[in-house]
């Protein structure tokens, strides 16, 4: 899950080699952290969060056949 929330991110930012993913997996739960330029929060966030909440949803979605529930945290 670690490289969808990759390769959505680097295809949406101006500076691709400042995306940084970070995973963090326990049992049931995987904690994915992404980190962005601070000029590129605007584009993974998007108008009113929707971009965010549509890679979320893509994750959500890869998850699913897992049986895990993914959070993912967008930080500078």
């Amino acid at each position: 899950m670690k490289e969808v929330v990759e390769v959505l991110a680097k295809a949406l930012v101006d500076q691709p080699d400042q995306v940084i993913v970070a995973q963090h997996t326990t049992e049931k739960t995987v904690h994915i952290q992404l980190s962005v330029a601070p000029e590129d929060m605007g584009k993974v966030i998007g108008k009113q969060g929707k971009i965010a909440n549509a890679i979320r949803s893509i994750v959500k979605a890869a998850a699913v056949k897992d049986g895990r529930r993914v959070i993912v945290d967008i930080d500078q």
